[in-house]
């Protein structure tokens, strides 16, 4: 029987269940939950960053929003809220469209 110990989401118990596979589960505390909802957010970048197809791109990057929703839930804030901030932070400093890429600073 594989081992998984990682984060999944609400469904795949069910999933499983439905093939007639045994599994086991546990409820993580909300200290373990952050931890895993961290390692599962760099799993799925990673994921992102291996995508090779526009359309694997965009699955990924949904992955990646529902993890962002996880995280937004867990720290009691909503995505406007989010959006807000990321808004305000995109006015003083500016946001990526630019393409920029620094070298280096003068001491």
């Amino acid at each position: 029987m594989p081992t998984y110990n990682k984060l999944v989401r609400d469904r795949i118990p069910e999933i499983i269940d439905a093939t007639g596979k045994a599994f086991t589960t546990r409820v993580l505390s909300e200290e373990e939950y952050l931890i895993e909802l961290k390692k599962k957010s760099f799993e799925e970048l990673e994921e992102y960053h291996d995508a090779e197809t526009r359309e694997d791109a965009i699955e990924e990057l949904a992955d990646l929003m529902e993890i962002v929703h996880a995280f937004a839930k867990y720290h009691k804030t909503s995505l406007e809220e989010i959006e807000a901030i990321r808004h305000e932070k995109a006015e003083k400093r500016g946001g990526f469209d630019k393409r920029i890429f620094l070298n280096e600073v003068e001491d």
